[in-house]
């Protein structure tokens, strides 16, 4: 067959094959559309019954909500009308009241309108008799002037001459009984704030001493101290100034020495070279050298502490410093930063008290026995010391003051200066303060016993409260009441003149007779 019927029929071919797959395809669409139409239709049910029976539990829930507001309503509305109804009682008493009120007003109005009348018929009778009163007291004084022949002016004048003079003696005798009512309430008024001043500060004191132990772990350790020919214990006393004391006593050296901060630099450096174990001149040097450092460094914190304590604000770092070497310094056992600080505190409170400048009064305490720090370099007392120091770094005038006139060797020219030499006794004489050695208490209290003993009358003597009282017991046959006064106070005036003691000495005389019978 020719080419040409072959293409033809191919064509023809492909034509009939894409007309047979057009239809089939066709056929296909509408078997799946049918397909998705009942699907569709499907769901449209399902969702058209899932909304009717939404519907139905939302048209369910909004009764159920209308039922429970309408309740809620009903409910307010009974409380709201119980409320209407109970306001509506109190309403009608209140009105009751109010009605019965204004009638009792009626009433009193109508009895005070009638009192007042009977007042102004009273106001009348009284404004009568008053005149009647006047013109008898006039024709009265008429008649006693014409029987006294002296006018009125002269009789007033003799009768306030005699009124002055009889208050005039009334005056006088008042007066002299509350002077002496004042004398004693200064007096009660004063021991009063002195002791309330002391009681706000409770201080502690140290025992005074020029001795300093340091323990050794072994005895060997004397022999290393002492070193070759005695070169270690020759270098420590010379750089110290203090005299190291090795005897018999086990396992310890005596460091003696009257500064205590040189003392207290032996007995650092002694225990570092112990400790140690390296003992000789070089390493003696360089402990010596870092240990006078640590005590000065101790020396400034322990004048901070002091100046904060005191809380007396700023001050002059030379002053913290001699302030902080007061701590190595005592008096009579009494630990000198101390009895500053005590003092401090002590005199701020009486200024507090007294209505003073109580900052003012703290800083003089203070700062009182500043001259106590250094009176062992420069030539003078400690009071002339402290008071160019104070003038020095320009201190307020009543702490000068203070300074110079607390041990009164001048006169106090400020009230300050008076409360820091009572603060200044206050802390030295307080019970506790001081010490003393056993020897001269037992010595104090024989010659306070032999004074009272040699006074004639006195049978015996005992001296008790640490010496600050002596009760003297006189011979009843020999003394009546009246010579144990004298007694007493020539006991005083011999302790006076023949002791020196701190604080004050009470002097009790007991007279007492006893009548003894024994039944048999």
């Amino acid at each position: 067959m020719p080419v040409g019927v072959w293409v033809a029929l191919i064509i023809l071919c492909l034509i009939i094959g894409i007309v047979i797959g057009f239809l089939i395809r066709v056929k296909i669409h509408e078997k799946s559309f049918s397909k998705t139409k009942q699907e569709a239709e499907q769901i449209i049910t399902l969702a058209l019954d899932e909304a009717d029976k939404k519907k139905k539990e939302l048209l369910h829930e909004a009764k159920e909500e209308i039922a429970d507001l309408k309740n809620d309503a009903d409910r307010d509305i009974k409380e709201r009308k119980s409320v209407v109804i109970e306001l509506e009682n109190k309403l009608n008493q209140r009105e009751d009241a109010l009605d019965r009120r204004s009638t009792n007003l009626d009433r009193r109005e109508e009895m005070l309108n009638i009192k007042e009348n009977k007042i102004d018929e009273k106001k009348t009778e009284l404004e009568q008799q008053n005149n009647k009163v006047e013109e008898i007291l006039r024709q009265q004084e008429q008649k006693l002037v014409e029987i006294a022949a002296m006018t009125k002016e002269d009789a007033k004048t003799i009768i306030m001459n005699r009124v002055h003079e009889e208050i005039s003696a009334e005056m006088a005798t008042y007066i002299k009984e509350e002077e002496e009512k004042a004398r004693l309430e200064v007096k009660n008024k004063a021991k009063n704030i002195l002791a309330l001043a002391i009681q706000k500060y409770a201080g502690e004191t140290v025992g005074e001493t020029t001795v300093a132990t340091v323990s050794l772990p072994v005895e060997e350790m004397k022999g290393r101290i002492i070193g070759r020919e005695g070169r270690n214990i020759r270098t420590l006393e010379s750089l110290t100034g203090v005299d190291l004391i090795i005897d018999d006593t086990p396992e310890a050296v005596v460091l003696s020495g009257f500064d205590p901060v040189r003392r207290e630099i032996a007995k650092r450096s002694l225990e570092i070279l112990v400790s140690d174990g390296r003992i000789h001149p070089a390493r003696i040097e360089e402990v010596v050298e870092r240990c006078r450092n640590e005590v000065d460094m101790a020396i400034r914190e322990k004048g901070e502490e002091a100046v904060f304590k005191v809380g007396i604000g700023k001050i002059h770092p030379d002053l913290v410093r001699l302030i902080g070497r007061l701590n190595f310094r005592t008096s009579y056992g009494q630990n000198v930063l101390n009895h500053s600080i005590e003092t401090a505190m002590i005199c701020g409170k009486l200024a507090a008290e007294i209505g003073e400048n109580e900052i003012l009064a703290r800083r003089a305490g203070l700062l009182h026995d500043i001259g106590k720090a250094v009176d062992h370099e420069i030539e003078g007392s400690h009071v002339d010391i402290g008071v160019e120091l104070a003038k020095k770094y320009h201190e307020p005038r009543e702490v000068i003051d203070g300074i110079a006139s607390h041990h009164e060797d001048v006169a106090p020219r400020s009230i300050i200066a008076v409360l820091v030499a009572a603060a200044d006794a206050l802390s030295s004489a307080r019970p506790g303060a001081r010490s003393d050695s056993l020897e001269n208490y037992v010595k104090r209290l024989e010659n306070l016993e032999a004074i009272a003993n040699e006074v004639k009358g006195v049978s015996s003597s005992f001296a008790i409260q640490a010496g600050r009282e002596i009760r003297v017991i006189v011979d009843p046959e020999s003394v009546d009441d009246t010579s144990t006064i004298t007694i007493a106070r020539k006991i005083k005036e011999e302790i006076e003149e023949k002791l020196s003691y701190p604080g004050t000495i009470k002097v009790t005389v007991l007279r007492e007779t006893r009548a003894v019978e024994v039944a048999k």
